[in-house]
């Protein structure tokens, strides 16, 4: 009698870890948990050396799998609310979102638009959801008026006419994105609430250079810095002067300090502006703010 009820304990025990096993099983992703799964099925089903030995191996595959999903997908697997959370670029490189438009989502009007990685990569049709929306909505918009209000109007300095201008917002390190459906069509989400605000900043600069920005500020050696208020690059009679003075004037009607140019390790520069409403964090304040001065060689 004894022997009879350590045995049904034992078998009580057994019971448990195998519901413990299956629930674990059912929460893993779809393709390690079909090889762990077919692992089991065939130690249970199939006896002798060779099932034994065919299921380890299975399981073996699974686990192997797994463990790849969570060394390259783990802010996914650990999403809360099942979110299909992935993040995108590279840890200590720069990315940027640049808004087109607006979208509704999730019951509010996010900026809709493209996602330059650190690799040069694009991905369109991105959503920029969370910390930030309404300020890039705003600030995206005056840049449209001011460009509605001086592109193809003379540069004083230069004699060249002004270009149209475009705002984008660089992150530091991966960005947090999900992908959803809306009316058929496939978008990706930025959630930017789990963005530390120390990685964001807004720029802006000659719409065409916007991928040549973020390529820049990626590459080793570029670093950014001022001109002073009389420097011979405004006078250039090419983009980079129009752009230059261009930033300049369009700092005197919103919150959009220009001057600032990207030095390139080839002498290239890029002119750009900054966002004032979008405080720039620790990681971008040196583009942000600028401790050197750029004086042309020639």
């Amino acid at each position: 009698m004894r022997y009879m009820k350590i045995y049904y304990r034992i078998e009580r025990i057994e019971r448990s870890l195998g519901d413990i096993l299956s629930r674990i099983i059912a929460s893993l992703p779809h393709n390690p948990k079909i090889l762990i799964s077919t692992g089991f099925y065939v130690m249970n089903t199939r006896k002798g050396r060779k099932g034994k030995l065919l299921g380890y191996t299975l399981i073996g595959i699974g686990v192997a799998v797994l463990g790849l999903f969570i060394l390259y997908g783990i802010h996914g697997l650990l999403s809360p609310n099942n979110e299909n959370i992935n993040y995108i670029g590279s840890s200590d490189g720069y990315q940027a979102f640049i808004p087109h438009d607006t979208i509704n989502y999730d019951g509010h009007t996010d900026p809709k638009g493209d996602l330059i990685l650190d690799n040069g990569s694009v991905i369109h049709n991105i959503i920029w959801h969370g910390k930030y929306s309404d300020t890039i909505i705003e600030n995206h918009n005056y840049i449209v008026k001011l460009n509605n209000d001086f592109v193809g109007k003379i540069d004083p300095v230069n004699n060249q006419r002004y270009v149209p201008l475009h705002d984008f917002y660089v992150i530091k390190g991966q960005v947090p994105i999900k992908q959803i459906t809306i009316d058929g069509q496939t978008y990706y989400v930025i959630d930017a609430n789990k963005i530390n605000e120390a990685n964001i900043a807004g720029f802006y600069t000659y719409r065409g250079w916007v991928n040549n920005f973020v390529a820049a500020i990626n590459t080793p050696g570029t670093y950014a810095a001022e001109l002073p208020g009389n420097s011979p690059v405004f006078k250039w009679t090419n983009t980079t002067g129009t752009v230059a003075y261009q930033t300049m004037v369009y700092g005197q009607y919103g919150p959009f300090p220009g001057g600032a140019v990207l030095v390139q390790p080839n002498g290239t520069i890029i002119p750009y502006g900054v966002n004032t409403k979008i405080p720039a964090g620790i990681y971008l304040s040196n583009f942000y703010a600028p401790h050197q001065v750029y004086n042309p060689s020639s």
